[in-house]
């Protein structure tokens, strides 16, 4: 949202609107099968806490936070080499040991982590449909205590974001 959304008077009065009328159009969103890796880019890159998680048709099946990403990251336990290794060198006598040669400078192992963004989303998300009320959208988000509601179509296919800045901009104050 800019300067000018915020300054702009409503085509219709106020009470009149609906979610289509507020919402912000093609909200950014992940798909379900992306990396843990790519949602921490995205939310980082755009400065975003949270985005809304879709299938593959474009449904919005969850909502995926960096609080969830630092809780997958604090209880994901990464190993580079197998956990009986330092077992096997212990009990190994010197002959027995053939270390592999070290990494060039700058080098380093890096282990990548499988998990996918839905298994660790928040599998709940809170949507309205495209014709709500403008006084739908606010007792929803009040109820809830969301500060954005995702805006679906006949399909169920997200189709905007609706947020407390979002309604402001069209008091037309």
């Amino acid at each position: 949202m800019n300067a000018a959304t915020l300054h702009r008077k409503p085509a219709r009065p106020f009470e009149l609107l609906r979610a289509k009328d507020l919402m912000t159009h093609n909200p950014v969103s992940i798909r379900r099968d992306a990396s843990i890796r790519e949602a921490l880019e995205l939310l980082t890159d755009r400065g975003f806490g949270a985005a809304p998680v879709i299938d593959d048709a474009g449904r919005p099946v969850g909502v995926v936070s960096r609080t969830d990403i630092l809780i997958h990251e604090r209880e994901y336990v990464r190993h580079a080499c197998p956990a009986d290794m330092e077992s096997a060198m212990r009990d190994a006598t010197e002959w027995d040991l053939f270390p592999e040669p070290p990494l060039p400078e700058g080098f380093s192992v890096e282990v990548t982590d499988p998990t996918s963004v839905g298994e660790i989303m928040t599998p709940a998300i809170f949507t309205v449909p495209l014709d709500a009320s403008v006084t739908e959208v606010v007792h929803r988000m009040l109820e809830l205590r969301v500060h954005h509601l995702f805006v679906v179509d006949r399909d169920l296919s997200l189709v905007g974001v609706v947020s407390p800045l979002d309604v402001l901009g069209h008091l037309g104050v």
